[in-house]
């Protein structure tokens, strides 16, 4: 195997490069790529996901879609540059089913996550983040474990032995499911303020 180069937006990119071929759970055969993490290489904060929506496949990066536009506006709300952070998903292709002409996503299984686990596990040890922040169930049961549930944890931090510190909070296309519905602002402020903390912890980390 060729020898990873050495500084991590060079990594990154080999690893980018390798997962493209990446076989080991069909989910390869009706995406239309893969689609790696973007972002600082350097970054602090690691934004975890579930897996690429349809703009996602589509484009070949992360959080470009409907969710990805929530998203940035909760990052902002919390005071955080997008540009300073890597964002990336668990699983690394689009999942999906055909419904008339559109694709509706589908929830990835546990050994799809698994087989995709390498990946994400390679690009943490790459980017070295202060802190991840585990955007929905399925990110979080990937770092976390199985028996991990959104609503009883998210807004704390979870440790883990061989990862840096974990915030689980929601996906930004629960939020998306909730526009104009009973619900929506408190969940949105939920959201906005688990990243505040995520923030805040980064924060006290680096006045140590």
């Amino acid at each position: 195997m060729k020898k990873p180069p050495g500084n991590p937006a060079a990594r990154l990119e080999h690893l980018r490069e390798e997962a493209a071929g990446c076989r080991d759970c069909p989910l390869w055969e009706n995406a239309t790529q893969t689609v790696f993490g973007d972002g600082d290489a350097r970054a602090k904060v690691m934004l975890v996901g579930e897996q690429p929506g349809d703009q996602e496949d589509r484009t070949g990066h992360p959080f470009v879609g409907p969710a990805g536009r929530i998203l940035d506006q909760a990052l902002a709300e919390a005071g955080i540059p997008r540009a300073h952070t890597y964002v990336t998903n668990a699983v690394k292709h689009f999942k999906w089913e055909p419904r008339g002409k559109r694709r509706l996503h589908k929830t990835p299984a546990q050994r799809e996550v698994d087989a995709c686990r390498q990946w994400l596990e390679r690009e943490i040890a790459t980017v070295q983040p202060a802190v991840v922040v585990c955007l929905g169930a399925t990110a979080a049961k990937s770092l976390l474990g199985p028996r991990l549930r959104i609503s009883q944890e998210r807004g704390t931090v979870q440790r883990r032995e061989g990862f840096p510190d974990l915030v689980p909070t929601f996906h930004p296309s629960y939020l998306l499911r909730l526009k104009g519905r009973a619900g929506e602002e408190e969940a949105h402020a939920q959201f906005v303020s688990d990243l505040e903390l995520a923030a805040r912890y980064l924060k006290d980390k680096s006045d140590r």
